[in-house]
């Protein structure tokens, strides 16, 4: 299953995926990361074409055009789902550490 081959995701990986909740081709993916990310996270082309195959081969994202060489892409249920589970467990990371970091913030 997919999740067991992503068992958890890279910052990367977790803004391509949230970029996917709507279509968008391989340009507009990178640029919507540098966005979602406020411009942390840099996704060049040889990476996110990578990763793209990758989700596909393990049926988290979907090509839903083709024009030329432009692709567009979009996530499916199993990505909605591995996105779900990572937002929690990141936000669970985050409530576990509050009571401990609240000094040093």
């Amino acid at each position: 299953m997919a999740r067991e081959a992503f068992q958890t995701l890279t910052e990367p990986m977790y803004y391509i995926l949230l970029a996917l909740t709507g279509e968008c081709c391989g340009v507009d993916i990178m640029n919507k990361v540098e966005e979602l990310s406020h411009g942390r996270i840099r996704v060049g082309p040889g990476t996110l074409y990578a990763m793209l195959a990758r989700f596909e081969q393990h049926d988290i994202i979907r090509l839903t055009a083709e024009d030329g060489r432009r692709k567009s892409y979009v996530i499916t249920d199993t990505g909605i789902d591995m996105l779900t589970k990572e937002y929690a467990r990141l936000k669970t990371m985050v409530e576990d550490g509050a009571l401990y970091m609240k000094d040093f913030l």
